[in-house]
């Protein structure tokens, strides 16, 4: 099971992808948890992380966060799909970058 972590200035707005994503990852038959937090606690929290992806409005913050979690994957999500909280359309990208 994948471990994708979601982060962004302060985890409200992307636990509501959160929920489209593990919808669609259930329709999908793609086992994974999923969960969101503030960007400040991307080290404490995604530490066990296979994935991390960024919301848009913090995208500035992908080298740091890269530094902060040395050996986990570290992307943005498009704007495009955060803004239409297009759940599928995440997982799809997750799946991508974690090659399966």
């Amino acid at each position: 099971m994948k471990n994708i972590v979601l982060c962004c200035a302060a985890g409200m707005s992307t636990s509501m992808l959160v929920k489209k994503m593990q919808t669609a990852a259930e329709e999908m038959n793609y086992e994974c948890d999923i969960s969101a937090f503030p960007t400040s606690e991307a080290k404490r929290k995604a530490s066990d992380a296979d994935l991390i992806l960024l919301g848009p409005q913090v995208r500035f913050s992908l080298s740091k966060i890269k530094e902060q979690c040395p050996g986990t994957q570290v992307e943005a999500i498009d704007m495009r799909s955060y803004g239409r909280m297009d759940g599928k359309g995440v997982i799809e990208f997750a799946k991508q970058k974690l090659g399966d």
